[in-house]
Parts: structure tokens; sequence; C-alpha cells
């Protein structure tokens, strides 16, 4: 009987499934509510130790829909951190520890370059309880003046410097949040475990403009006429999230074998998050979805996931850990690959017939012609 109970970095979760920080983690009422659903987890909203700068906006979010406006498969966001006093949520954290002592309650953190306000909250959010860690370096917009978030994320040379502070204070696991808004994400990634992170977590939301509004010519969300980048979320993002996830995981694979991966980006199913676990990832985050279906939406996820791994015959979520990381090659072995194949089988391309060249293409069955060289 396969089994979604899993221990990552110490942390025993009955399932895979984690609430990823953002506004289903936005206070214990909520947070709460997510542990009765069973998630195997909850990453509460980012906090920082003085709150008083940060201001919403309404709106703040846009969404991005189907064609025939069925779904939502785009959702941008310009809301910030927590704009709850710090008091209030080490008192939420104590609470929620209490009223559900065996359940992993992560605390995600933010602050300026000040090595003097990171130890703070390390420190005091764990007297209040929490089980570990993550550290926002990833929010795309939002405090950029006070070079925190992204900002920050950005700059590995930074990141390991303030990673370092934190495990120098740290007695709790702790991940670090990688912003995709960079060009090769390992690097920062890279730098947050040679300080000594036990894992790290990606991606978060993707720099954005949702649209422009063709009636009155003004960007959206429209905030008294104007708008600022925000961050991009749901099931569009996912190959883009797929593909960095697949990058971290081979590095750790060579460079730091042990240390663990959160997938988070568009998982709306148990056949997505199966995809994530696939390409290396231990545990897979929600954010998104629990907005567009609510905190219930864990359960089928859970299932799917449990059928995917009856399926296959897997017992446990380890059987299956980084199985399809190995099917990743250059486009040069592809092509080595192929043409040793077409060369002993002495036959063209398999079933549809399909373009060989540049100077095959006809503008008259472009459609046609791009389908045979699709799978399916």
């Amino acid at each position: 009987m396969p089994t979604l109970a899993t221990t990552v970095d110490g942390l025993k979760l009955p399932n895979p499934f984690i609430i990823g920080s953002g506004p289903p983690g936005t206070n214990l009422n909520v947070i709460n509510r997510a542990f009765r659903e069973g998630w195997g987890a909850v990453i509460a909203k980012t906090v920082s130790l003085d709150s008083s700068k940060v201001v919403n906006v309404t709106p703040r979010y846009a969404k991005l829909h189907a064609r025939d406006q069925s779904e939502v498969i785009g959702w941008e966001n310009i809301e910030l951190i927590s704009d709850r006093r710090f008091e209030i949520w080490l008192d939420e954290f104590r609470k929620c520890k209490d009223q559900f002592p065996d359940r992993v309650l992560i605390a995600s953190i933010m602050e300026e370059f000040s090595r003097d306000a990171w130890i703070e909250i390390v420190e005091r959010c764990q007297e209040a309880g929490v089980d570990a860690f993550e550290l926002n370096f990833s929010c795309p917009h939002g405090l950029p003046e006070r070079k925190m978030g992204a900002a920050m994320g950005q700059d590995p040379a930074i990141l390991e410097e303030v990673c370092g502070w934190v495990m120098s204070a740290a007695k709790k696991p702790v991940w670090a949040k990688m912003t995709p808004n960079v060009t090769h994400i390992e690097d920062p990634s890279r730098a947050a475990l040679k300080a000594g992170c036990h894992g790290v977590a990606a991606i978060n939301t993707i720099r954005s403009v949702m649209g422009v509004n063709l009636d009155t010519l003004r960007p959206e969300p429209t905030v008294e006429g104007y708008t600022t980048p925000g961050g991009y979320s749901s099931k569009a993002v996912k190959p883009i999230a797929l593909r960095m996830v697949m990058e971290i995981a081979q590095m750790i694979r060579a460079e730091f074998p042990g240390k663990s991966l959160s997938g988070i980006g568009g998982i709306e199913s148990g056949h997505d998050a199966a995809q994530f676990l696939l390409l290396g990832a231990d545990t897979v985050q929600v954010c998104t979805g629990v907005m567009k279906f609510g905190y219930e939406c864990v359960k089928p996820m859970c299932d799917e996931l449990l059928a995917f791994m009856a399926k296959h015959g897997f017992e446990t979520l380890a059987n299956f850990k980084g199985r399809s990381l190995d099917y990743f090659t250059s486009h040069a072995e592809l092509v080595r690959m192929q043409t040793e194949r077409k060369a002993s089988a002495k036959a063209a391309t398999a079933g549809k017939k399909a373009v060989a060249g540049d100077n095959d293409w006809s503008g008259d069955s472009f459609v046609q012609q791009s389908d045979a060289l699709a799978r399916g």
C-alpha cells in the first residue's frame, strides 16, 4: 500500500503537500483550517520585524483566463508580505503549535541587509515554536528600495552572506526560497547551500505585467489609474518551474547530495505534484491553487498522487524522487542518438512524415508539418 508520509530535513510530514507562503497562510485562522483539511505542512505568510512599512493596495490581483473564459490559467499579484505586527505573529505561532503540536509550521521570514535583524527574527520565531524556516529571497515586487526579497536573492554573494547569518542562529531546518527572475537559478541556489541551508524552495512568482485594458488603456491591476509589475503564478508557470526545479535538482545531485528541494509553480493536481517529484523535489508547495479551489483541494491531490504511485508500484515518495532526471541530455546528444537509431534501422522518421530540414517547410501545410514534429 503506497504511503505519502515523508520525512524531510527531520520534519515528519503526513504528505508532501505544503501551503506555500502567501494569503493561504496569512493568519492563525486560515493556518488552522489548512491543518484540519490535511495539508502536510504550512508556511505562514512572510513576516518581518517591522510591518509598519507594509501597506497593501486594492485591487492587487489580476487573472489571465483561457480563451473561452472557463478557466484561470495565470494569476498576477502585487501583494506585499504580512502587514500584521510581528508580536501578533509570535503569539499565533505559539497558539498554532499548542493546537497542532505534531504538525509542521514553517515561518517565512524576510529582512533588510542587516545581520542583527536576521538573527533577531530567527531567534524570536524559534522561541515561539516554529518547526523550520523559509527565507524569502524571492518576492519580485514591493520593498525593492529596502533591498528585500528578489533584490537580495538575485545577488548570490549577498544571499550567501545572509544565509550564513541565519545558519549561525538557526536551530531548526532552513530552506532558501529562490526567485526565478535570474539567468541561472543554480547560482543563488548553490550560494544558499554553500552557506549551510538544509534546502531550497523554487520557484517564487515570475515578474510580470498581466495585460492592458483595451477600453481604459490602463495596465492591470489598476490602482488609482496606475500599476506596478507583479508576480505571475498559476498553471501557466508550471513548465518554467519544472525546468528550474530540474536544474536545481541536478545541481544538488552533483554537488550537495542529501540537501532538499521544495517544488513550487502551478501545482493544482496530484499529477502536477508527481512531475515535480520525478524531477527531484522532496515536497511541493501550493499557494495560488488554494486561492482558486480552496483548502479542500489537498484531498483530491493526495488521492491522485496515491493513484499514480499504485499504478507504477511505488511504495514511497523516495521510490520515484528524481527518477526522470536521467532523461535529460544535450541537444547534440539527442542528434547523435537519433542519427544512430535511424542508421541502424535504415529508416526515416517513423509514423507521420516529418520535415527533415528547414528547407522542407511550406506555407500551405505549416500546421500539419508542425503537428508531425510533435509527440502524439
